[in-house]
């Protein structure tokens, strides 16, 4: 059976396990090494590893080392040949063979000549199982001869003509490189017209008088002996048509002088090759080199096609400045007809070039060493190919076949070697040579025949680590002859695994595809010939593998920040690993701005060159995992740069720049910016925008400014720096653009007309000599235009004007060029002065007792003196004789835009006594005033009573006490008191109406219930109706026992013993509590008042509905709702806050903005504003005061409950 590697793999079978193994290459030609035990007792025919080329010329100044190396088993011994016969090296002093190798020495440094030593060379290396043989390897010396003497006459040509200088270098070997110089070791110029050949010489498309020189110096140099040799110098002279018809002149006719432009002009022709057509052969594998030199005037220039086919791409090469045609890598494909055409503007001629590939013999399939078991069969085959087709001779140990001794076994066919049925004496090394008329080769390849018992090469009890989920491999290296079977155990009595889960490779490898956990343990591998058995044991543990549970993330970083990057692994316990971070797959740089720790890496002080891939590697002795993520580093761009002006116009320029880096954030825009170095020098204003991926902008611009531009390019980050200026650039100076704006014409005097403007900046002035032409006349007269031309300021005066007359105004611009276009016209007015007459007839209608309706009639237009504001209304109220005093009365001022002739007084006081006048107002001020008029407000409804608080709590009785209001609004005439009772659940009883004389301020309520709680509704009324009102709570005290007093319809009066139990020391101790108690009440109620909660009375009333026992409402005397915005917090004695829902409205409901427009306020006397309307007022509680009188320990106890 024959051993060799083979690619494929094989399953395991239930019925039969063949294992091919990897043995085969212990003894192939390419020198795989084997186990070093195998090797010391397995025999093995020679091999050539090491051998001198074929054609080996040697340095004749150094000695002669001719190598062939050999293995084998046993170690081979070497013979050589020489010119075909044997070679004694005994017999020659001078050679020696190196120890244990076939390379020979010749000693000719000491002496001899190498030129003795010349021959053909072929080594043997011999053993016990045959012989190899070497390559014929032909020695020979370098040589490098000196240039034969010759005599070189100088060479005078006339300008245009062609010439060629000969080099003709002596042959060498081997061949030598030629080049040309001059004395000085300068080599000389070439180019389209000069140039130099394949061969050697120098080429002269057509002569120029610069080519004159008496040193043109063909060099050779021989490389193998390092030695140039250089031919005599060629003297050349160039002379022109008219220096030779000078010369020739004295001796011809002037019919033979020679015309100047036949000598410039004329049409190729090819210096090489000659004719229409040549031949070219190359063998396989070389370069090809075609060539083409053309003569003409002007210089030719060459071009190359190959017929009926193209040029190959990529193997194509033109040299000499396209003279030469290259083909690196010919093959048989290359061959055909290659044209080269030389053309000038005068014609053009072509050449073909045939050319032919032939081929040295080349291996297609070089024969393989054999190693058989006795009685197997194989065979040796020898693939060459070649053009012509080499012929194919086998060797056997050396010598031809047909000489050979004969083996039964050995059967040749043409290329192959058939082998039957080998025994042990079959062994033989055989060599193939393939030869043709280019050449040959030689190749040995051995038949080892060996009978070996298997042999297991892995080392017992191996130890494999793998990790889960990934191929076991389990290697079984094994060697027999015949070769072995292989089979595969787990554990001490397993069965052969099966192929449904195993695979068993030809060198005996078993591979477990998707190792598990439960794939550790033990394997046995089992090697089985004829001759024996043998087996091995392995092991196989499985690991968990390394996984990165958290990958560092894409990153994106402003210069100057810090970045983390996080890497996370979980691994097998019994793995180290070990976390390694990369940087674009290199280290990380040395530098102390990149930390690692256990899972991070911070990079801090991020630079521009921190940005790129940053890698987590985590290794263990059994995998490895990585991760990356990529640092983009940003900023704001960098500032343009290389800014230049273009086309530069009177009104416009072309700015380009190049932009800087953009830090990786693409530019969005580009921001354009100018400076005027005669206006504003320092000061850069925004010119314009591009897009950012421009980089020219046409840039508008104003006359007589001396023009900077700078650029700023920005991103997503913000703005570069500035560029670097631009140059200056100054516009020719031109009459103003523009006119001034905001022209006005105002009089500050009544005889005066001020007119004023905004003059123009610098920037818009578009030349030196910035003036105003200011002009004016009557709007209402036959006036011509007066006219002024004034420097650059923003006002003129016009004095002795009339007053408040309107005048037609404009102001032009002008400079030391021109006027800037006709401007506007506006109208204005001289001064105003004060109104001359009062208002008339002014008359006040009372609407309600807080709003009146003042009408008047309108003044004459021209009295007015100026422009109409509106008209003003002075009133105020007359005081009372406790006010009188005061030093100035208390008037307010309302003011009615435009030419109103009415308006609305509001909020005034009901029951007042008022007085007003009325003022016409211009822009100059107030007129005088018309004449008083009084008027009286009628009675309104009164303000709730000032206070009221519940004094001598008794048993059955509450008395009340109050103030009357603060603004009774007209003459009181009774109060109403409301109240009802209020049980321990808060909800109330039926109402009581009781009504009071206006006279009194205090009352007492007898027959009440005792320890009850009562709520009461008190106000005040007038003829207008009633007021707003108050409440208040009180409880009725409780008897000692408890028990409550006899029926006085009874007429009897129970007596009872009242004892002071606040003297007690527990009550007191009790009290204490109860106050602790009722503090934090209190405290609860009131954050639940503030945030708007109800008084649980409320949910009773809301869910009775009973509309007897509601609050009053101001409008009608119903009740309005129950609430604790301020007023109805649990029991505390003498609160009485009334609810701001039912508190009367004690000023009207007019809006200041219902009547009056303008100036909306009130002033004193003097004129100092005073106060301000806003509109309608909120309703407003009315106040009260605590009750004096300190509550009972009884009652807090009952108002607790």
């Amino acid at each position: 059976m024959q051993l060799k590697i083979m690619p494929r793999r094989k399953r395991l079978s239930a019925g039969r396990t063949p294992l091919i193994l990897f043995l085969c290459q212990i003894i192939s030609a390419l020198d795989v090494p084997l186990d070093p035990k195998l090797l010391e007792d397995l025999v093995q025919p020679p091999t050539i590893t090491q051998q001198s080329p074929k054609d080996y010329i040697i340095d004749p100044r150094e000695n002669i080392v001719i190598q062939c190396e050999a293995k084998g088993k046993p170690p081979p011994s070497f013979s050589w040949t020489r010119n075909g016969t044997h070679f004694d090296i005994d017999k020659d002093p001078l050679v020696t063979m190196k120890p244990g190798s076939g390379t020979l020495t010749i000693n000719i440094m000491s002496e001899g000549k190498a030129e003795t030593y010349e021959g053909v060379y072929q080594c043997t290396a011999r053993n016990e199982r045959g012989a190899a043989i070497s390559n014929n390897i032909v020695v020979r010396p370098s040589r490098s001869p000196l240039w034969t003497k010759e005599k070189l006459e100088p060479i005078t040509l006339r300008n245009g003509q062609s010439l060629i200088l000969p080099c003709r270098p002596p042959l060498g070997l081997p061949p030598p490189i030629i080049f040309w110089m001059d004395n000085s070791f300068q080599r000389l110029p070439q180019s389209e017209r000069v140039s130099q050949g394949l061969n050697g010489d120098l080429y002269f498309s057509n002569v120029l008088p610069e080519d004159t020189r008496e040193d043109y110096i063909c060099y050779a140099r021989f490389n193998h002996t390092q030695t140039i040799q250089q031919k005599q110098p060629i003297s050349v002279k160039v002379i022109s048509v008219d220096e030779l018809n000078d010369t020739i002149a004295a001796n011809l006719n002037d019919t033979e002088f020679y015309s100047a432009k036949s000598n410039r002009e004329r049409p190729p022709t090819f210096l090489t090759p000659e004719g229409n057509a040549s031949h070219k052969e190359e063998l396989r594998g070389n370069v090809l080199s075609l060539e083409c030199i053309a003569e003409g005037l002007p210089t030719p220039v060459i071009y190359w096609i190959k017929e009926d086919g193209t040029l190959p791409i990529n193997r194509t090469f033109y040299r000499n400045f396209k003279k030469t045609l290259q083909i690196i890598q010919v093959s048989e494909a290359d061959s055909g007809n290659y044209q080269c055409i030389a053309k000038n503007p005068l014609g053009a001629i072509h050449h073909t070039i045939s050319v032919t590939v032939k081929a040295a013999p080349y291996w297609i399939m070089a024969p393989q060493n054999l190693v058989l078991s006795p009685g197997e069969d194989g065979r040796l085959m020898c693939g060459a190919n070649g053009n012509p087709k080499p012929k194919i001779s086998w060797l056997s140990n050396g010598v031809p076949v047909e000489i050979a001794p004969d083996d039964p076994s050995r059967k040749i066919d043409g290329d192959t070697i058939i082998f039957s049925n080998v025994q042990e004496r079959s062994s033989a090394v055989y060599q193939c040579n393939a030869s043709n008329e280019y050449g040959y080769l030689l190749a040995n390849a051995f038949v080892n025949v060996l009978a070996e018992p298997p042999r297991i090469l892995t080392s017992a009890n191996t130890l494999y680590q793998v990790i889960a989920d990934r191929p076991a491999l389990l290697d079984c290296a094994f060697f027999g002859s015949p070769l072995p079977t292989i089979e595969w155990f787990k554990g001490a009595k397993g069965s052969a695994l099966r192929e449904d889960i195993y695979v068993l490779h030809e060198n005996g490898t078993l591979e477990i595809p998707v190792a598990q956990k439960d794939s550790t343990g033990t394997y046995t591998c089992v090697a089985r010939n004829k001759l024996g058995m043998a087996k091995n044991e392995v092991h196989l543990e499985i690991k968990d593998a390394t996984r990165i549970i958290k990958q560092p993330e894409y990153a994106v970083m402003q210069r100057g920040g810090t970045v983390s990057f996080e890497c996370k692994v979980k691994h097998d316990h019994t793995l180290i690993p070990t976390i390694t971070w990369l940087k674009d797959n290199g280290e990380l740089p040395n530098d102390g701005r990149f930390t690692v720790d256990k899972d991070h890496l911070v990079v801090a002080d991020v630079r521009d060159d921190d940005g790129g891939t940053y890698t987590c590697v985590a290794n263990t002795t059994l995998d490895n995992v990585s991760a990356s993520a990529v640092l983009s580093v940003v900023d704001v761009p960098n500032p343009p740069f290389d800014l230049e002006l273009t086309d530069q116009l009177d009104k416009s320029v072309q700015l380009s720049w190049t932009p800087g880096n953009d830090n990786n954030s693409p530019i969005t825009k580009f921001i354009i910016e100018y400076e005027d170095a005669m206006h504003e020098a320092g000061l850069w204003h925004h010119q314009t925008e591009v897009s950012g991926m421009q980089t020219t902008a046409q840039l508008k611009l104003s006359p007589y400014v001396n023009y900077s531009f700078r650029v700023m390019a920005v991103n997503s980050l913000g703005r570069s720096l500035p560029s670097e200026a631009s140059e200056q650039y100054l516009t020719k100076a031109a009459e103003p653009d523009t006119n001034p704006t905001a022209v006005e014409g105002l009089g500050s005097e009544p005889d005066n007309l001020v007119i004023t403007w905004k003059p123009l900046n610098g920037f818009e002035s578009n030349g030196p000599g910035l003036q105003y032409k200011v002009s004016w006349r009557q709007k209402d007269g036959d006036d011509e235009w007066t006219s002024v031309v004034v420097a650059n300021v923003s006002k003129y005066i016009v004095s002795g004007t009339p007053t408040f007359v309107p005048y037609l105004i404009k102001v032009q611009a002008l400079n030391d060029v021109g006027f800037a276009p006709e401007p506007a016209v506006v109208m204005g007015h001289s001064g105003e002065d004060l109104p001359m007459v009062a208002p008339g007839n002014v008359h006040v209608n009372v609407v309600n007792s807080t709003l009146a309706e003042v009408h008047w009639d309108p003044v004459p237009l021209k009295s007015i003196r100026g422009h109409l504001q509106g008209y003003r209304i002075y009133y105020w109220k007359a005081q009372s004789s406790s006010k009188r005093n005061r030093r100035h009365l208390e008037k307010k001022i309302l003011t009615f835009q435009g030419s109103k002739t009415h308006g609305m007084l509001p909020g005034l006081e009901p029951f007042s006594h008022y007085t007003l006048n009325v003022r016409v107002v211009n822009g100059k001020g107030e007129g005088p005033a018309s004449p008083d008029r009084v008027f009286n407000t009628p009675e309104g409804v009164p303000s709730a009573p000032s206070s009221l608080k519940i004094v001598n709590p008794t048993l059955d009785s509450l008395t009340l006490e109050w103030d009357p209001p603060s603004r009774p609004n007209g003459i009181l005439t009774e109060y109403t008191l409301k109240y009802q009772p209020i049980n321990s659940t808060h909800e109330l009883g039926p109402l009581v109406d009781l009504k009071i004389p206006a006279n009194k301020t205090r009352w007492t309520l007898k027959n009440l219930n005792f320890s009850t709680r009562y709520k009461f509704y008190f106000y005040a009324q007038t003829a207008a109706g009633s007021g707003s009102q108050i409440t208040e709570e009180a409880v009725t005290t409780v008897d000692e026992a408890g028990i409550p007093p006899p029926d006085v319809g009874a007429g009897k009066a129970m007596a009872s013993r009242q004892v002071d139990i606040a003297t007690q020391g527990w009550f007191i101790g009790l009290m204490c509590a109860v106050a602790l108690l009722i503090l934090i009440l209190l405290i609860v109620c009131f954050i639940r008042r503030n945030k708007g909660g109800k008084y649980p009375v409320k949910e009773k009333e809301d869910a009775h509905a009973d509309p007897e026992i509601q609050p009053m409402k101001e409008d009608d005397g119903t009740f309005g709702e129950y609430s604790d915005a301020e007023d109805h917090k649990p029991l505390k004695k003498g609160s009485r806050t009334p609810s701001d829902r039912t508190v009367k409205k004690e000023d009207s409901d007019d809006s200041l903005v219902d009547y009056g427009e303008g100036v909306n306020g009130q002033f004193n006397e003097d004129g100092s504003f005073i106060g301000q309307y806003s509109g309608k007022k909120e309703k407003e509680p009315a106040e009260g005061n605590e009750s004096s009188e300190a509550p009972s320990p009884v009652n807090a106890m009952n108002s607790f409950v």
